[in-house]
């Protein structure tokens, strides 16, 4: 890498750049104890004098760094979301971009936000915590509004968003770029996840009352109910004793027409 330019010029800002994403790939790669100062200025092709020239100290470029990290977080997955009415259209983009940041390659800076949380000391610390707080609170904000809204069931904001953190920032522990789950197929899973078991289904339509029935109307309906579960059916057969009385009926009623008279069969004319 060329001399450094003048402090301040557009060529300074470019390279003061270049240096911070040199050093958070070997920091990734070998870890901030283990990077020293020398293999810094020798990744970005640098004197440690001339290092020295861009950063005050070592945890003044991994504080850089994290700054650097946290406005490409800011930049490309909470501004863009920021506008979303639906809360939880809104949490589901939130967490979608995230992944997406987290899974790239390129993304060393942010990488580093999350392995070396605990590094930076005093203010430094203080400076990088107060930027995590604020996405916490708009992830608490956002599933609290959500709750109100009915669009998810009832949790505890702050355990919501804890666990939706706890999703996405430990990615990178385990996600390998050329591994057998991409990117979008990962994202897409871990969203059915953690929302399939969080938002609420829409509520059904309740069917209007039906008024009760007068009791005449009651009568009527029975006796409708009835002859249609009768019609069409064989008429019923008395029982055997009552049908041979009425047979014996029928043929003397019969013997009496025949002769012309209602008189006793045996009997004279």
């Amino acid at each position: 890498m060329p001399r450094a330019p003048e402090a301040g010029s557009d060529v300074h800002r470019e390279r003061h750049r270049a240096v911070l994403e040199t050093a958070a790939r070997l920091i990734c790669e070998q870890g901030y104890e283990a990077a020293s100062v020398q293999d810094i200025a020798d990744a970005c092709g640098l004197t440690k004098a001339g290092l020295y020239y861009y950063i005050r100290s070592k945890e003044d470029l991994l504080l850089e760094i994290m700054s650097y990290g946290m406005d490409i977080f800011e930049e490309r997955v909470l501004l863009p979301v920021l506008g979303i009415a639906d809360p939880v259209e809104r949490l589901r983009a939130c967490m979608e971009k995230n992944i997406h940041l987290v899974t790239e390659q390129r993304s060393k800076e942010v990488t580093i936000i999350l392995h070396e949380h605990e590094t930076l000391t005093g203010a430094a610390r203080q400076q990088i915590n107060a930027r995590k707080k604020r996405y916490v609170h708009f992830l608490e904000a956002s599933f609290a509004e959500a709750m109100r809204e009915g669009r998810i069931r009832a949790v505890e904001p702050r355990v919501a968003a804890f666990a939706f953190l706890g999703m996405v920032l430990w990615i990178y522990k385990w996600f390998r770029p050329d591994g057998k789950i991409p990117a979008d197929r990962l994202a897409a899973e871990m969203l059915d996840l953690f929302f399939g078991g969080l938002v609420t289904a829409p509520a059904t339509p309740t069917a209007a009352p039906v008024a009760p029935a007068a009791p005449g109307e009651r009568l009527r309906r029975r006796g409708q109910a009835r002859a249609a579960a009768t019609a069409g059916r064989p008429a019923r057969r008395p029982p055997p004793r009552r049908r041979a009385q009425a047979t014996r009926q029928a043929a003397l009623e019969a013997l009496g027409a025949g002769r012309g008279g209602g008189g006793r069969p045996g009997g004279s004319a």
